[in-house]
């Protein structure tokens, strides 16, 4: 077969055809394309560098070689550090002949350029150049080289290989208009493009070229608590929305729904309101999050307990005219002034017709959620965002004078000001007003010493009677499984040994138990952390330890009990004054009755 070309045939330019994809790539970025140059690849241009790719002259033309070969990805490049050169004022046009800038003043242009280049890529950047550039400005960068001369490394950092890339020459004698001022034209189309990748981030843009996309309604009602409504403000800057009809769809959310520990909203994306309606919407999934009305349940029936938080909120809401409320939203006057706790108690009488009522998620269900629909948020302390949110909110609404909050609103964000007391300090509590202190007697049988002021004077002694002894103990059912964590059974025992040394306590009973329990009979307070030896690592069976107490004839019938679990146990039935000791984020398998002491 033959290897000439058919007659007429024209040859292939390859070395165009890099260029003009280098080109399409510099073209495609919006601050590039808007510093109006030109190029030039005549053969006969005296101007384009015969080592490198491109040379930039103040006249905002490009020059180089059309017979340059390169991947059009490194045209792409030399194309951007050139057009920037315009952009940051290298190169600026004017009508007289100048004197061309000096190698170090080359050099650290060269440098800005590529420094920003490294956080604004365009094409391939050459391998030969180094990864990172010094700060400074290009004066700085060029008077610090001047006096100590210029890396190796940035000598040739340029576009145009060895030789100077910038150019400066005389327009007063061409023809054309002036240059355009390429500084401002690149300053202008650099803020539009910063601008709309944060649309483009923020989902407000499809395309980066692309035109804002119009705000949905909820959105638009987010948006305003952040801006306009302080007391919200900070919840609503720190939750996501989620419109999801398939979600809402496959959850059975009517209208809307919230989930505090994911720190999400889901919002039914079909149902139309207005812009207020949103607003009173959202206001009350916020208000539900940052009040923690899922764990203010306690042992009450979640959903009224759900229901009677409606009440209160949406009846602050409509004091505080935020937004507009929806039909149907559960309003009742006469509840004005009353907790989510005495609500519930009113209501819990009428259970067939409660049930019957709806929340924002739908009939029969509530709408604070146990579980997130979707991945999960991290934020370090749940409580302590939410705390903040409403603190600093209700600060700037009544320093900006917004408006009007009822009194019940502002007093459960006052409280919630006030940051929950430490396990051990709650253990304390506890200690003080169930664990008996033994009261010492005094008696003239055991005279005390006498004072050497009045040595004739006799004075009663001071002692403790047996049965005060025996009266002032407690006891603890300590899991021995092999689900306990050592570092909660050392904490435990030694706040248990310490606060009961404090109070005098003599010995407390103690009770291991996994698989069965064993009785380790009365302990000095003292030996509990130290020097306990705990049996066996079997199952989780607490119930038999708490028998055995109940049952024990030496164990006085008012003495409290402390139950130390992982959680990891049977259901209790304790039938005494008790508590429990369980981890951090661990949950009991039944209701507990008595106080539940969470060990950071």
């Amino acid at each position: 077969m033959s290897r000439t070309r058919a007659k007429g045939q024209k040859k292939r330019d390859v070395a165009g055809e890099a260029f003009a994809e280098g080109m399409r790539l510099v073209l495609a970025n919006p601050a590039l394309k808007a510093v109006d140059f030109n190029t030039c690849r005549r053969e006969d241009c005296t101007l384009a560098p015969k080592d490198g790719l491109i040379r930039v002259d103040s006249d905002g033309v490009l020059h180089s070689h059309p017979d340059r070969l390169a991947d059009g990805r490194d045209w792409a490049w030399a194309l951007a550090h050139a057009v920037i050169h315009l952009g940051f004022g290298h190169v600026p046009a004017a009508k007289r002949v100048r004197e061309q800038p000096d190698r170090y003043d080359l050099a650290a242009r060269c440098a800005v350029v590529n420094r920003f280049l490294l956080t604004f890529p365009v094409g391939r950047t050459p391998e030969e150049l180094p990864a990172s550039y010094p700060d400074g400005d290009e004066e700085q960068l060029a008077a610090r080289w001047r006096r100590d001369g210029i890396p190796a490394a940035y000598e040739r950092c340029g576009s145009a290989g060895g030789e100077a890339d910038q150019l400066l020459v005389d327009w007063g004698t061409w023809l054309g208009p002036p240059p355009p001022d390429w500084q401002l034209a690149f300053a202008d189309a650099l803020t539009r493009t910063m601008s709309a990748a944060l649309d483009l981030a923020g989902g407000r843009r499809d395309t980066m070229d692309g035109k804002l996309a119009p705000q949905r309604p909820w959105e638009k009602a987010l948006s305003w608590f952040i801006s306009s409504y302080p007391l919200l403000g900070g919840i609503a800057a720190g939750i996501q929305l989620v419109a999801d009809a398939e979600l809402a769809r496959a959850h059975g959310i009517s209208i809307a729904a919230v989930n505090a520990e994911a720190g999400e909203i889901y919002v039914n994306p079909l149902r139309q309101f207005e812009d207020e309606e949103w607003r009173f919407v959202l206001a009350h999934e916020m208000l539900h999050a940052a009040l923690r009305h899922g764990d203010r349940c306690g042992t009450r029936d979640p959903y009224l307990f759900n229901i009677a938080a409606d009440y209160v909120i949406n009846g602050w809401l409509c004091e505080m005219q935020v937004g507009t409320m929806p039909e149907g939203l559960l309003h009742d006057p006469d509840l004005k002034g009353l907790s989510a706790e005495e609500v519930y108690d009113r209501i819990a009488g009428d259970l067939r017709r409660m049930r019957r009522l709806s929340t924002l998620r739908g009939k029969g269900v509530g709408d604070i959620l146990g579980g997130p629909l979707g991945s999960p948020r991290d934020y370090v302390d749940l409580d302590e965002f939410y705390r903040r949110g409403l603190c600093q909110g209700l600060d700037l609404h009544q320093q900006q004078e917004r408006g009007f909050l009822p009194g019940g609103l502002v007093e459960e964000i006052r409280a919630l000001s006030q940051p929950p007391l430490p396990w051990d300090a709650q253990l304390a509590r506890w200690f003080d007003e169930f664990v008996p202190r033994p009261e010492p007697v005094r008696s003239y049988a055991r005279p005390s010493r006498r004072q050497a002021s009045t040595p004739d004077i006799p004075r009663a002694g001071r002692y403790f009677p047996p049965e005060e002894i025996a009266r002032c103990t407690f006891g603890v059912v300590l899991d021995t499984s092999g689900s306990m964590d050592r570092t909660l059974l050392g904490k435990a025992l030694g706040a248990i040994a310490s606060y009961a040394e404090a109070r005098d306590v003599p010995a407390a009973r103690v009770v291991f138990c996994d698989a069965a329990p064993h009785d380790a009979g009365y302990l000095p307070v003292t030996d509990i952390a130290g020097k306990v030896r705990v049996h066996g690592r079997g199952g989780t069976v607490l119930q038999p330890g708490i028998d055995l107490l109940h049952r024990a004839d030496d164990f006085p019938p008012t003495a409290p009990v402390l139950v130390i679990t992982d959680g990891w146990c049977d259901v209790l039935r304790v039938r005494r004054e008790h508590a429990y000791l369980v981890p951090q984020g661990a949950r009991l398998p039944f209701t507990p009755r008595g106080p539940v002491f969470r060990v950071r």
